[in-house]
């Protein structure tokens, strides 16, 4: 397995796929506009912060490893590292690269021909713990480690690190001459963090020295405790720390579930969490109610009276058992509504501190077989996306601009972005339309009969579907699809795009799960019918986007369709008997006229009843829907269903909508979210799907596996790095290998802006909108809450001083 391939598998999570937040090209130049959002930290000047204090930070878990070079590494691992380790560059509030001058006086390319030669100067200043000087020897063990040419060492990236030809000692030991074989842009990627020598100098410290402990560092605080039975790792002030020193005495990381966040901030356990929507309404909802409930939201807030007063009879009624449950479970509801209640008002201690984060969520589309392996199909459903809706769904409640993002390879304020979406062009319902018909699909088209396996097969030619299913019947189409979360949007229901005669169903009624007479059944899947905005979804609790005038296009349960089927078909058999009637009356007296003629004056005899003969079967259609070769258009379209993915569900709801009014049906599937990923995504078992990927500020090198062309591995499987689309070109490569090795910064940048149009022609993925970052905190932390695109400052991070009494301040002036 390739180091690249190693880390396409290791930087994954459900929902949202990880790539390391590095640095990229240089700073100085305003390209790139300004950031759609910047931080919202509460920033403080360091005067007007205390010194000492603890902060407790939820994360979502303690760390595997403390090494953020091996394959399971995760966020915990990085935020423990940029608080305790060298960051030679971070990040700037517009996700730009800059020196930090607390481990660089300078670092630069000083040479670039016949080799690219780069020089960093170090703080005289910068020790690690245990009193040594940074240096070069540390710079050489890290490079030997992450080269790629020792697979002894476990790592899971060496791009960049295998560019380097040689590392030496410059003039004084504070100085450091890196020599590339290969020119390489993105070389102040390379040493952040830097980890010391101990660590990198044999495979057997990295592989495992490091992994739970790091004895040696050089950061604003110092590794502590790691507790995995509290779940909770602290981190102190470094007193040998040579910069400002940490306004904080300990910050302590607690791994909480993002679920159990609001509960933990309300308890006192964390004093600083990022949350989901529903915790930040519910802090929006402590402060509208003064921490007050009044049964409105929270538990409860979803009785009926009906079901009060059932409840209470059933408390109180002659049955003791069934009085005993009720009771428990009255007392159990009891006890939660007062829960729900004392959170609430520990709620209103804390704020909402709102950004954007450094990630974008995209509609990725699979084009490795099936519809979407025809540019043509991809580039319709692109231009079926109203992009400035589907991001105002997501960021307008929240008060964040809800602008598109226009590129793959940056976010708005970094130096590599610019909107290179028309490349693909704009939300065109037409040219979405002609772009399928150029393809060969068409509406009314015919579609083949489902094949069917062994003995049913047969069963079914040989009544040619005129005779009803018995009552042991297999469900057939419409009705339920044995899969929990799976739902068809712009599925006709065999009905060839429109509505089956009424009357014609009459017969069958009687043997349809859930009707009169009929077996008792579980859940089947509506016909889809056009509905004003969308209902709630009662299986993972999406929002509405307003009230509908139809059934939702999700599951429901059988008897309620078949209520409405009842209705209906009586309705439609009325109006068929009505037209019957009228039919005869007008032809009655045309027949009575030609017997007059014909001078018969005899009573006519009673006319023997035609034989009734069946309906000629008729081609099955696609309706209104698109379809080609006997084949209807419908795209299998994955979603996580985990409690923190209502946004993208509802998205997924509204992109399903919008691809039904140009003939695309879609097949959601809500699957849970330890499988998206790996048995979904990965495996390129989707044709739709909705992931993140994280900004980078190196988008040649880190972007660059993200999008590289798939090629065929030696045992004839597809290697796709982390192009989980399957859609690349050559060109697009070549982009980025000349971005790569571009040392003109102005340069680079247009070689990427060249690669992200050329990915939005090529159609694999449509980036939808920023991700939405909120952070609920305590009033009084000073320099932290949502970063944005920028990197905590940890050493800044603190608590406010109190304002100084009024007495003091007079005393003072006098």
């Amino acid at each position: 397995m390739t180091q690249r391939r190693r880390r396409s598998l290791a930087l994954l999570t459900s929902g949202v796929l990880a790539l390391p937040l590095l640095a990229g090209c240089g700073a100085g130049e305003d390209e790139g506009g300004p950031a759609a959002a910047g931080p919202d930290i509460a920033t403080t000047v360091r005067e007007q912060v205390a010194d000492g204090g603890v902060l407790r930070w939820a994360v979502d878990s303690l760390p595997e490893t403390l090494n953020a070079f091996q394959a399971d590494a995760d966020a915990t691992t990085g935020r423990i590292a940029g608080a305790v380790l060298p960051q030679l560059f971070t990040l700037d509030a517009k996700g730009r690269p800059v020196a930090n001058p607390d481990y660089l006086e300078k670092a630069e390319v000083v040479e670039r021909e016949p080799k690219q030669v780069v020089l960093y100067k170090l703080n005289q200043q910068a020790v690690w713990s245990d009193g040594r000087e940074i240096g070069a020897a540390d710079f050489v063990a890290q490079w030997r480690a992450l080269n790629g040419k020792d697979s002894a060492y476990w790592t899971a990236r060496n791009a960049g690190y295998d560019r380097i030809e040689k590392i030496e000692r410059g003039k004084t030991d504070l100085e450091v001459k890196v020599t590339f074989v290969r020119p390489y842009a993105d070389w102040r990627s390379l040493f952040s963090p830097l980890y010391p020598k101990q660590v990198m100098g044999t495979p057997e410290a990295f592989n495992e020295g490091a992994r739970g402990a790091l004895k040696v560092t050089a950061g604003p605080f110092g590794l502590g405790a790691i507790d995995k039975k509290t779940g909770t790792a602290a981190l102190t002030r470094n007193p040998r720390w040579w910069g400002r020193p940490a306004k904080l005495d300990t910050l302590v990381l607690t791994a909480v579930p993002r679920a159990g966040r609001p509960a933990a901030l309300a308890a006192g356990k964390v004093d600083l969490a990022e949350i989901d929507r529903s915790g930040a309404d519910r802090i929006a909802l402590a402060h509208r109610d003064a921490g007050r409930v009044d049964g409105t939201h929270g538990p409860g807030a979803s009785l009926t009276p009906a079901q009060a007063t059932l409840s209470w009879a059933l408390a109180h009624g002659a049955d003791e058992a069934k009085a005993k449950e009720e009771q428990e479970s009255r007392q159990k509801n009891a006890d939660a509504v007062k829960k729900y209640a004392e959170e609430q008002s520990a709620l209103r201690g804390f704020t909402v501190r709102k950004s954007l984060e450094p990630a974008y969520t995209q509609l990725a589309m699979n084009g490795a077989s099936g519809p979407l392996s025809d540019e043509r199909v991809r580039r319709a459903v692109a231009r079926a996306l109203d992009r400035k809706t589907l991001a105002e769904i997501v960021l307008k409640p929240l008060g964040l601009p809800a602008k598109p993002v226009g590129s793959h390879l940056a976010l708005a304020g970094q130096q590599a972005y610019a909107d290179n979406s028309d490349a693909l062009g704009g939300q065109d319902t037409q040219a979405a339309q002609a772009l399928l018909a150029d393809a060969g699909w068409r509406k009314g088209g015919k579609l083949n009969e489902p094949a069917k396996a062994g003995a049913e097969s047969a069963e079914s030619s040989q009544d040619d579907s005129k005779t009803p299913a018995g009552a042991g019947a297999k469900p057939g189409p419409g009705d339920g699809t044995g899969e929990d979360g799976l739902y068809v949007v712009g599925e006709d229901d065999g009905r060839n795009g429109d509505l089956r005669s009424a009357t014609a169903d009459l017969g069958l009624r009687r043997t349809r799960p859930g009707l009169p007479g009929a077996p008792a059944a579980g859940l089947r899947v509506l016909p889809q019918t056009p509905v004003r905005g969308f209902g709630a979804d009662p299986a993972d609790g999406i929002a509405s986007f307003g009230r509908t005038d139809g059934p939702s296009p999700a599951l429901a349960p059988a008897s309620l369709a078949a209520q409405q089927e009842h209705v209906l078909l009586a309705q439609a058999e009325t109006l068929a008997r009505g037209a019957a009637a009228a039919a005869g009356d007008a032809k009655a007296p045309a027949e009575g006229e030609e017997a007059k003629e014909e001078g018969d004056a005899k009573e006519p005899a009673a006319a023997s009843p035609a034989p009734v003969q069946a309906p000629a079967k008729q081609a099955r259609t696609s309706g209104a829907m698109l379809a080609k070769d006997g084949k209807p258009l419908s795209l299998r379209f994955v979603l996580p269903a985990g409690p923190g993915s209502e946004a993208l569900r509802s998205v997924g709801e509204r992109i399903s909508q919008m691809l039904q009014k140009i003939g695309i049906s879609t097949e959601i599937k809500k699957v849970a979210d330890e499988s998206f990923f790996k048995d979904h995504i990965a495996s390129g078992q989707y044709d739709l799907a909705l992931y993140s990927w994280p900004a980078t500020a190196f988008p040649a090198t880190d972007a660059r596996p993200i999008f590289a062309k798939p090629e065929p591995a030696a045992d004839g499987s597809l290697l796709v790095e982390q192009n989980y689309t399957r859609v690349g070109t050559d060109h697009i490569d070549q982009l980025f290998d000349q971005a790569a090795g571009e040392l003109d910064e102005a340069q680079a940048r247009e070689l990427m802006r060249k690669a992200d149009a050329r990915i939005w022609a090529a159609a694999g993925s449509i980036p939808l909108y920023q991700r939405p970052e909120l952070v609920a905190v305590k009033p009084g932390l000073a320099n932290a809450g949502a970063f944005g695109l920028g990197a905590p400052r940890y050493q800044d991070i603190g608590w406010k001083k109190p304002p100084a009494a009024k007495g003091a301040k007079d005393g003072e002036k006098k």
